[in-house]
């Protein structure tokens, strides 16, 4: 086993001998790099940071794939993020704001908190430059006031505490599924019914572990209610209201694409329903960058005075572009 120092982190070379063969990769990992315990290089090979040198350098994301000998393998460890993120002046599309908690409208390529790949310049960095020692520790140092998450490139509204009666508050309310969500998205294709239930449990996708997916085994129930608002381009496409009824990642992404739906975009779910098109927003599609998600409506109870708060947001600008790139025919349901 090499170790090489590299921008940004680590780089660790592994070999297979002959006594390897048929072993598990996690296992291999594990036992030459002593750094590492078993379920960090799980995660690292989950992230998609294990590739097999020599082999066409193809990424590995299983961690038991089985080794053979002779077979090398590079693994990037990244350096550790400061225990506290550090607060960054950034612009904040605040839509309310008192002593408890504040209302952002978030934009899209805007990550939520640190996270590998993702050191600084996210929503926590400018929450803590904005609302200062307030925010410190309230739900946790590495994600200060966070209750629930959006996606970095979904739009919308997002609710962070200012201290720790909030932070309980919102907390339960996600937890008993008592607050109200609702998301606008744009979507290849028109549903069959104009309303209905996705239900399906989603957990990882067994056949690539950065994805998730609606699977048999091992997933959390999870449950998403739409309703087709308007048809696009004579049925190219349509606009979709979506309700969460529980709050999985990636859900409404998922059950989208499983129903033969996925969101425009997408560059995850999407697949070969984005691909290759030349028909009615293609090419705006193509041009969007990120998945035609919103979310549009949050509400909730005032964790100190009980009463009900619900906020809305209008569709952004580069969705709305998108839906007028389709043709000018749109047929309301």
């Amino acid at each position: 086993m090499t170790e090489v120092s590299t921008t940004g982190g680590t780089r660790h070379l592994v070999a297979a001998g002959p006594a390897d063969a048929g072993e598990r990769l996690d296992r291999l990992i594990a036992a030459r790099v002593a750094a590492l315990s078993r379920s960090r290089v799980k995660a690292l090979i989950e992230e998609g940071r294990v590739v097999a040198v020599g082999d066409g350098g193809a990424t590995i994301t299983n961690p038991s794939h089985r080794v053979k000998p002779g077979q090398r393998f590079a693994i990037l460890v990244p350096d550790p993020l400061s225990a506290a993120p550090g607060a960054q002046h950034l612009a904040l599309d605040i839509v309310y704001e008192d002593d408890d908690l504040i209302v952002i409208d978030k934009p899209p390529g805007m990550v939520v908190h640190p996270a590998p790949g993702n050191p600084d310049r996210t929503l926590v960095n400018a929450l803590l430059a904005h609302c200062g020692d307030s925010l410190s520790g309230i739900g946790g140092v590495k994600r200060p006031g966070i209750v629930h998450r959006l996606d970095k490139d979904t739009s919308g509204l997002l609710v962070a505490a200012k201290n720790d009666l909030a932070h309980a508050s919102l907390s339960s309310q996600f937890a008993g599924r008592s607050i109200e969500r609702l998301y606008r998205a744009v979507v290849w294709g028109v549903p069959t019914r104009a309303t209905g239930e996705i239900a399906g449990a989603i957990g990882r996708d067994p056949r690539n572990r950065k994805r998730m997916a609606v699977v048999s085994r091992g997933g959390k129930p999870a449950l998403t209610r739409y309703r087709v608002i308007r048809r696009l381009g004579g049925g190219a496409a349509s606009l979709v209201e979506l309700k969460l009824a529980t709050g999985r990642t990636h859900q409404i992404r998922v059950h989208l694409a499983a129903i033969g739906h996925p969101v425009v975009g997408d560059p995850v779910y999407a697949g070969r329903h984005g691909r290759g098109r030349t028909g009615p927003g293609a090419a705006a599609s193509a041009a969007l960058g990120r998945q035609a998600l919103h979310a549009a409506v949050l509400g909730f109870s005032h964790p100190r005075t009980g009463t009900t708060c619900k906020f809305e947001s209008l569709i952004p600008n580069d969705i709305n572009m998108l839906m007028k790139s389709f043709e000018s025919s749109e047929d309301k349901i």
